[in-house]
């Protein structure tokens, strides 16, 4: 079972699209595969549950909830999953209710209860973890549970700067917490070809040593629409150009 967390503390940078997307590919191609959502956002369960208005029964504000009970602390799991209308693909739904429950649980120390609890689930083949755009007990939590991080990147000045004290933040939880946790590299999303700004960064960057992936998303109309239509683009537009690209991406990290 490979646990994948994509993270970047900035956001607008297409973190969320990526992982539903590449976790869509993994279960189109046989794994059982599961998306844990830790963003009160809510986006990556409205992306995968929304396309037939499936209500998730519970979800990670539940498992967190039952996490701070001493009476439910052999809660599985399990118990807090949904399938998707997409077979071999299930998700463990967001709530608003996760912001609230965020300062509880950094006050009773649960940063290792995510890690913990997938060590005793055996159900699946793939696991992607999304995490609000901010370095906290959420994110942690999935830094700590994963054993590789993606790194989303959209070639804006303000992105770069964050690079900076994201990879040492993820230094840092490497050292104190996890030390089997593996950087893939940085992908570039949204790339426009065309502009001269975006080479010239991601050439800075290389020069600079950053871990730089080769395979880069480009921007196009299509992804909003499998956004608007809750479809990820594998089964959307399985023959697109960003379909193929981040079939490319998934093939390299897999």
């Amino acid at each position: 079972m490979t646990r994948r967390v994509v993270f970047n503390q900035k956001g607008g940078v297409g973190k969320t699209t990526l992982l539903c997307n590449l976790a869509a590919i993994a279960a189109a191609r046989g794994k059982r595969t599961l998306v844990i959502d830790l963003d009160a956002q809510c986006n990556a369960s409205q992306y995968l549950l929304s396309s037939d208005n499936r209500q998730a029964e519970a979800g990670s504000a539940d498992f967190f909830e039952s996490t701070l009970s001493r009476a439910r602390t052999g809660s599985n799991l399990a118990d807090y999953i949904t399938p998707s209308p997409f077979e071999n693909l299930s998700v463990m739904a967001a709530h608003p209710d996760l912001e609230e429950l965020r300062i509880k649980l950094e006050a009773k120390h649960k940063i290792y209860k995510l890690k913990q609890s997938l060590a005793r689930l055996h159900d699946y083949d793939a696991i992607f973890i999304d995490t609000p755009p901010a370095l906290n007990f959420y994110s942690q939590s999935a830094l700590i549970a994963a054993e590789r991080c993606l790194v989303p990147f959209d070639c804006d000045d303000f992105a770069r700067q964050a690079l900076y004290s994201l990879f040492d933040n993820i230094h840092e939880i490497q050292d104190d917490h996890n030390p089997d946790l593996v950087i893939d590299g940085i992908v570039v999303n949204q790339f426009q070809a065309r502009a001269k700004l975006p080479e010239r960064m991601l050439a800075e960057l290389k020069a600079e040593g950053h871990p730089l992936i080769e395979t880069r998303i480009t921007s196009s109309i299509k992804v909003r629409e499998s956004h608007d239509a809750s479809i990820p683009l594998i089964h959307y537009a399985p023959s697109h150009k960003v379909t193929q690209q981040l079939i490319a991406l998934y093939e390299r990290l897999d």
